[in-house]
């Protein structure tokens, strides 16, 4: 049994605002342990629940974050930019059967500690054929064409319930209570790694490949804080107005809906400007 761990640090125990997940500020380095602590406890429960290989894969920012050297013997960790499907790269290969969203949290516009969906700002709204969504939701519907169940969910109370949405059987362990965008009622770490691990390894029950699912065609939708942004956001092939802040494109799998996402925010975020955005 191979399980992957797709790992983002806003959902981390423990933090709750910028400072502590912007790469190379005395907080951020603090917080990398709380992180750590929150992924291995799952690595572990994997284990304990009878995984055979547990694999995680970077997913915040620079996607160098996680410290490898607290983590369990056993695991291995997929670190760095860039890959084919970011958040989720390794469940292409077949091979995957049960995935991890570590440290999760809600989307764009959403209420949710740090709520966001790929950039910090700029974004104020994703919706995916009508249905507001976070990255747990797009990457979810990825996961579903290679046969992979989403079995754990971790983040704040909030996330929790939007992973309800997406992947209603999966075990989920909220490590904080959303006070606001920038504050919550937190755990110890002491005490999100024991449920973290529990969870685990009641989820590895859940885990095994199921047949693909394809729901597609997909029409995603982006809204964005100035019009420029979307202006500059249709030089990706597809992607088209359709107000005067957003932008949509359709694709017929999530395989290229969620690459031609990216795309779309790479370019966005290369049209912010400093001071006004």
């Amino acid at each position: 049994m191979k399980i992957l761990i797709s790992a983002d640090m806003e959902g981390a125990t423990g933090v709750t605002w910028p400072a502590d997940v912007l790469p190379g500020t005395p907080q951020w380095e603090r917080c990398r342990g709380l992180f750590t602590s929150d992924v291995n406890a799952a690595v572990l429960g994997f284990f304990d629940g009878g995984a055979e290989q547990v694999v995680i894969n970077e997913a915040h920012w620079t996607m160098r974050n996680l410290l490898l050297e607290r983590l369990d013997a056993r695991a291995e960790m997929l670190t760095g930019r860039h890959k084919s499907l970011s958040m989720v790269e390794g469940v292409q290969h077949g091979d995957v059967d049960g995935i991890a969203f570590v440290g999760y949290h809600t989307g764009a516009g959403s209420e949710g500690v740090l709520a966001h969906t790929y950039l910090a700002n700029s974004i104020t709204g994703v919706w995916l054929n009508g249905i507001r969504a976070s990255e747990g939701l797009l990457n979810a519907h990825v996961v579903a064409e290679y046969g992979v169940p989403v079995i754990l969910v971790t983040g704040d109370d909030l996330t929790c319930l939007d992973a309800a949405g997406y992947a209603p059987d999966a075990v989920t362990v909220a490590v904080k209570d959303h006070v606001s965008r920038y504050a919550a009622v937190c755990r110890t770490p002491a005490r999100t790694a024991a449920d973290i691990r529990a969870a685990a390894k009641e989820a590895t029950a859940l885990a095994g490949r199921r047949d693909p699912v394809l729901r597609g065609p997909y029409t995603v939708e982006l809204e964005f804080d100035a019009e420029h942004l979307a202006m500059a956001a249709t030089v990706v092939p597809g992607a088209e107005r359709s107000g005067e802040r957003r932008v949509a494109y359709s694709t017929e799998t999530m395989y290229e809906g969620i690459r031609t996402f990216k795309a779309v925010t790479t370019v966005v975020s290369a049209a912010v400007e400093e001071q006004y955005g």
